[in-house]
Parts: structure tokens; C-alpha cells; sequence
């Protein structure tokens, strides 16, 4: 007999766990959370997503629980503090939308409301600062990151301190917006979606010795085989070249001219050189510490689930 940390669901056995077959998501609505390329279907968000929603509210409903019996046996008015759900995942694996997805289902879960979702591109390094220190060609990688920024953000949440900002990154600059901020007051659940946000490796003197996901009550990450990643990060790079990229102030304009095959080569060596090297050091070693883990096929679609015994 074979045993696992996990216990593995095919998506049959996964959706009978949903308990109603109402999906309260239109396909207009799902239409707006579905990133670049992506194939998300009301069927998935039923069979997949609505299931896990409805987990994801049990164990919310249990430490709201444990929050107010640990206060009221210490006698302490303890100040809300929000249920924090990491999402992990390569560029281009999709983690954007299952994150919304869920952000949208759990916010019409009775008890907990409030849902917001922070991305940890917002505590990149400025352009300007990783070009200081020659590592523009490792944004993605850890110490492309203001840890100590996400760590002081991610600790004033669970301190319970209310309109915590956070920094907004513009994707079609490349880089952080100046002097805008997205607030935090105090939700129920705080999703916080990256690619390095289950990572646990040493840091770098004088930072701190605790890790993001240290603040972390549940986790995912939302996996799929590196070939199959690598296809639907130059599928959506040639979407961008016929889009985003031709917009005045897009930081990857240049790319924008380039034919078919150019840019098919371009985005291949942006991934094997990049993004590729980035998720097999880091990236894919930190699937194990996920409490559940999403798996895709090549046509985008979920086929299995993965969840941590406790």
C-alpha cells in the first residue's frame, strides 16, 4: 500500500463533494475573471472551484470560531484578523483566475463576505532599482522582491490593523505604479497570489527569518507539466504582440513588430532562459508545502485535486 501526505481526487470524485448544483457565477461574470488565453468553464468553476470554495468556508467558519473563543477566554478584544490564502504558480499556469474565481465564490459564502485579493507583483523592486542591481533579467525571482516590504504588509494584516496599503504594479509598464496603493481594511479572507509565495529559503542578511507563507492559513498551487506551461506562455505572448504590446506606454512595445515566428522564438528563449530556469529552482519545489494542489492538462482544464491530510 502506497502512502501520500495527499489525498488525490479526480475531478468525478472532487465534484461530488459541491453539495448543490447552483453555481452562483453567470458566464458573463466568469467571463471578466478569466486571464489571457485562459478556458475556464461554469462546469469547472461547478465541479471544481464551488466544491473548494465550500471547503475553503469550512475551515474559514473553524478559525473564525477559534479566534473568538481564544479572545474571549484571554478576555482580550482582539482586533479582526483576516483569513490569508496563498496561491503558487508558475507564469502562465493560470494562478490569476483561479484566484479571482474563488475571491468571487467565497465572497457569496454566508459568514465571510469580504474577500480581497492582492498580487505580490506589487512588491517587485522598481525597474530602476533592479536595473541598479543588474538583476532585471531575474524579476520573478526572489530577490527581485521587496521581502521585507511583503513580509511588514502580510504582518500588519495578521496584527489586525486596519487600511494596511499595499503597491500596485502596471504590467503594461513593467513596473510600479508611483504613488498609488491598493488598501486593505480588515477583510474576512485576504487572497495573496504570486509565484515565489510558498517559498522558504534563506534570506539574505538583515532580512527577516520569517517567510510569507508563514502567514498563511491555507495555501494552493496551481500545477500543470513544464511543456504544457511553456505552450501557453508563447500562446499568450503572441496575444500580447497583437495587443497590450501595441499600446503607446507598453514597456514591451519593441516586441509588437516582430512576425509570428520571431515572436514564437522570442518568447521561447524568454522562457527557457527565464521563467523556466525560475520555476525549477524555485518555483516547482515549493509544491509540496501546498495544503491543496490544482493540477491542469494541456487544454487548460483541471483534471485533478490534490489535498493535504490534516
Amino acid at each position: 500500500m502506497g502512502y501520500s501526505t495527499y489525498r488525490k481526487f479526480s475531478i468525478e470524485q472532487w465534484s461530488e463533494l459541491k453539495d448543490t448544483q447552483n453555481v452562483p457565477l453567470t458566464e458573463a461574470e466568469l467571463q471578466e475573471l478569466r486571464g489571457i488565453n485562459e478556458k475556464a468553464s461554469i462546469d469547472e468553476v461547478k465541479n471544481v472551484y464551488l466544491p473548494l470554495s465550500r471547503l475553503l468556508s469550512f475551515y474559514v467558519a473553524s478559525a473564525q470560531t477559534l479566534n473568538q473563543q481564544t479572545a474571549d477566554f484571554l478576555r482580550d478584544d482582539t482586533p479582526k484578523v483576516p483569513f490569508i490564502i496563498g496561491v503558487a504558480g508558475s507564469v502562465a499556469v493560470g494562478k490569476s483566475t483561479s484566484s479571482r474565481i474563488l475571491q468571487t465564490l467565497l465572497a457569496r459564502w454566508p459568514g465571510h463576505p469580504r474577500v480581497d485579493l492582492i498580487n505580490t507583483d506589487g512588491f517587485l523592486l522598481p525597474t530602476a532599482e533592479l536595473e541598479k542591481r543588474k538583476i532585471m533579467h531575474r524579476k520573478g525571482f526572489p530577490e527581485s522582491y521587496d521581502r521585507q516590504s511583503l513580509i511588514t504588509f502580510l504582518s500588519d494584516i495578521k496584527s489586525g490593523r486596519r487600511n494596511v496599503v499595499a503597491p500596485v504594479y502596471s504590467h503594461l509598464r513593467y513596473d510600479i505604479v508611483p504613488d498609488k496603493y491598493t488598501t486593505v481594511d480588515q477583510p474576512d479572507v485576504l487572497i495573496v497570489e504570486g509565484l515565489n509565495v510558498l517559498q522558504a529559503s534563506a534570506t539574505a542578511p538583515g532580512e527577516p527569518k520569517v517567510f510569507v507563507s508563514d502567514y498563511f492559513d491555507f495555501s494552493i498551487y496551481v500545477d500543470a507539466n513544464e511543456e504544457v506551461i511553456k505552450q501557453w506562455y508563447v500562446s499568450r505572448f503572441l496575444t500580447f504582440r497583437s495587443s497590450v504590446f501595441k499600446q503607446k506606454d507598453a514597456y514591451f512595445s519593441h516586441y509588437a513588430n516582430l512576425n509570428e515566428q520571431e515572436a514564437i522564438n522570442t518568447a521561447s528563449d524568454i522562457w527557457d532562459t527565464i521563467n523556466l530556469v525560475n520555476l525549477r529552482e524555485n518555483i516547482s519545489p515549493t509544491r509540496q508545502r501546498a495544503d491543496l494542489i490544482l493540477h491542469k492538462n494541456a487544454d487548460h482544464a483541471i483534471d485533478s485535486v490534490e489535498l493535504r491530510k490534516l
